[in-house]
């Protein structure tokens, strides 16, 4: 095995697919053999079964030199997506948070457009919690909408001085939020919000949207926010598809795809090209 891995015996530019398949399953194999990832350990302490994770039908198909089933490898796949979207929710807001800071403007965001986020986030988080879901299916929910509030408070500062209906509907959320999060409804009304929260969704957009066309310009929209909430509304289709939550979270996630896509043609088709003085700058 281990001549196999020395550096003199391995041609690559003489192997055929098949074989270079093959010297790369017996690489994995050789260091899962050797316990250098500690598996056995994390599922003896009860660590991946907390996290719904096993891997032990994967490690053992490699360790045979097998390439995985379907059955066994697409549900870890599904798994290890929904903890990198919850990894990389901790930060999706934070380029939009950086670039009002930076210019300590709110130039073209719909302020409406952001407060219904808020509130979609919100009846989200609620739901799956009331649903008992596994973290991995919705775990980004919950760092988003922290960022989501931090993200309207900072656009809040910039819009000074806020009206009347601002303050109204700010003071309605903080006062009905906490009773929807803690699941303290009629259930009947719980799954009626749920309904609305994909129209909610689909609609905190259009303002969005038709700003961005009647200005010609996204002003100060930041294109790797909507980039990441694209990516990860594409992950989580096919990770809501290997959990089987329900078809409402599906179509969440490609309500969210779908103007999500909408919103960053717009911000190439009206990107301004910068002009020499400002290239001379730089």
């Amino acid at each position: 095995m281990v001549d196999s891995l020395r550096v003199s015996k391995f041609r690559p530019d003489k192997l055929s697919i098949r074989e270079r398949s093959a010297q790369l399953l017996k690489v994995v194999s050789f260091f899962s053999s050797r316990s250098l990832i500690p598996w056995q350990k994390l599922r003896e302490r009860g660590i991946l079964e907390s996290l719904g994770m096993d891997f032990s039908c994967a490690v053992g198909s490699l360790r045979h030199v097998k390439v995985p089933d379907k059955d066994c490898l697409l549900p870890l796949i599904s798994k290890l997506l929904g903890y990198c979207i919850v990894a990389t929710s901790t930060i999706v807001k934070l380029p939009q948070i950086i670039k009002i800071l930076k210019h300590r403007s709110v130039r073209g965001l719909s302020v409406v457009a952001f407060e219904l986020d808020v509130v979609g986030y919100t009846i989200s988080l609620a739901y799956c919690l009331h649903k008992g879901l596994p973290f991995s299916a919705y775990g980004e929910l919950t760092f988003i909408l922290i960022q989501a509030i931090i993200l309207i408070a900072t656009i809040y500062y910039y819009s000074q001085p806020l009206g009347t209906k601002t303050w109204v509907r700010a003071l309605l959320y903080c006062a009905v939020a906490p009773t929807i999060l803690a699941g303290q409804i009629d259930p009947v009304l719980f799954e009626v919000l749920y309904a609305f929260q994909l129209a909610i969704f689909f609609f905190a957009k259009i303002p969005q949207i038709w700003k961005n066309f009647s200005n010609k310009s996204t002003g100060e929209l930041s294109f790797l926010t909507c980039l990441m909430n694209f990516a990860g509304s594409m992950v989580r289709v096919f990770t809501s598809i290997q959990e089987r939550t329900p078809r409402s979270v599906l179509l969440g996630a490609v309500i969210s795809i779908t103007t999500s896509v909408t919103i960053l043609i717009q911000m190439i088709m009206y990107r301004k090209p910068r002009t020499k003085a400002e290239k001379k700058i730089k």
